[in-house]
């Protein structure tokens, strides 16, 4: 079972939109069986999606539509599949009724006009899906085998559509085969020296289940991929694989991305340890509570951070001594560790997490060497306080540091 994934609209080509309804529809038809062959990009011009829809409709099973559903007149899609499926369009009266009663509700400061009510024109092949959350409905047409779904473009719409009616139609459709995948996040070693270690497992994999590695800043991501038409048999299968990995790697494994982040599960070891957290960031830049506080129930275990980017605020709010900077730089391993005590001290927390350093392009008020990092945690009976070097690319400096500090932080709760 294959589909493709069709995204309509400049903005997505010029970069002014990011693409994130097909990575959304792509995990949403894994789950059903559904493999995706094929992601597509194309401008609002029809002859360009006139050759796109028939192109697709030769190589897969389904084809998912997203994008050019509004009313307005750079909006071709439904025209153009009108002219792909030689159909007409014509009003539908209960989307006609939606819309209207939509703009009634919500919209009461803005007449409806010909325009809005336009959005009721539908193919007159199409199976309408009512889309709750907007004006423009979804639409499922059949040539041949083959499946087409138009979306619109806006992600909370698409998403409510996929899930609530296309999903369960294309169940109904097709028999699929089971498709499994199972991630597992490692810490603190690279790619090339994870597959030197795993390689003799990793030559040993049945057919079915393939391995594919995901490195990222700091960590990476082996994902195990099965197929099979016997949904059991693939469980065991991948479960077999799984534990004969693991105590490969036992030592650099954090968990399963399906499962928890890694802040997901330094979140959860407070919360059971009914422990406190803040942070004092300074070229991180407050991204280790943005990843906290993103998290649901974060107030109950996060207190607060300080971000201290300058030498002053070092200074004038976590209490860092004058002198400890004048001896040693703010970038070095006692500013670190005077900063996550004074976060300590200023939030009254169990856990105190810092970090300081010279992510580049420039030096800064240090001269220490540009990708050298200083993380530390305080914590209820003890300190911890490491220098890294995380390269020259200032965003791999910082994204690489945040993970670390995740890393460290968890090692030092479990030793409580």
């Amino acid at each position: 079972m294959l589909a493709e994934i069709i995204t309509i609209g400049d903005e997505i080509l010029i970069g002014q939109v990011i693409d994130t309804n097909s990575a959304f529809i792509g995990k949403e038809l894994n789950k059903i069986g559904i493999s995706v062959y094929q992601i597509t990009s194309i401008q609002d011009e029809r002859i360009h999606m006139l050759n796109a829809f028939k192109e697709a409709s030769e190589r897969v099973d389904v084809v998912i539509i997203t994008g050019g559903l509004g009313p307005t007149k750079d909006d071709i899609t439904k025209h153009t599949l009108c002219e792909f499926f030689n159909d007409e369009l014509i009003e539908n009266k209960q989307v006609l009724a939606h819309v209207e009663e939509l703009f009634a509700k919500y919209i009461s400061n803005t007449p409806i006009s010909d325009i809005n009510r336009m959005q009721a024109l539908v193919p007159s092949k199409a199976e309408v899906l009512h889309n709750a959350n907007g004006t423009a409905p979804g639409m499922l047409m059949r040539k041949g085998e083959v499946t087409f779904v138009s979306l619109p473009g806006v992600p909370f719409e698409m998403k409510h559509l996929l899930k609530s009616s296309v999903i369960p139609k294309l169940v109904n459709y097709y028999k699929r085969p089971h498709i499994m995948h199972r991630t597992i996040v490692t810490y603190g070693m690279g790619e090339s020296a994870i597959a030197k270690r795993i390689e003799a497992w990793e030559n040993a994999l049945p057919s079915n289940i393939k391995l594919a590695y995901l490195p990222s800043l700091g960590k990476v991501r082996l994902r195990l991929s099965g197929k099979s038409v016997d949904h059991d048999e693939l469980v065991t299968a991948m479960n077999l694989q799984s534990e004969k990995l693991f105590p490969l790697i036992e030592d650099i494994v954090y968990g399963l991305e399906d499962d928890q982040s890694l802040e997901e599960i330094v979140a959860k070891l407070l919360i059971d340890k009914n422990l406190t957290l803040s942070t004092a960031e300074s070229f991180t830049g407050g991204m280790i509570a943005e990843k906290l506080t993103s998290l649901p129930g974060a107030s109950g275990y996060f207190k607060g951070s300080v971000v201290s980017y300058a030498t002053e605020a070092k200074i004038n709010v976590l209490k860092v001594p004058t002198e400890l900077v004048d001896k040693h730089s703010v970038v070095s391993a006692e500013v670190a560790t005077a900063m996550a005590k004074g976060a300590k001290k200023l939030m009254k927390t169990d856990f105190a997490i810092a970090t300081t350093g010279n992510a580049g392009p420039t030096k800064g008020d240090s001269n220490a060497e540009v990708g050298t990092v200083f993380i530390a945690v305080e914590g209820p009976t003890s300190q911890f306080v490491q220098e890294f070097q995380m390269g020259s690319t200032r965003e791999r400096v910082v994204e690489k540091s945040v993970n670390k500090a995740f890393e460290l932080l968890q090692k030092e709760i479990l030793k409580m």
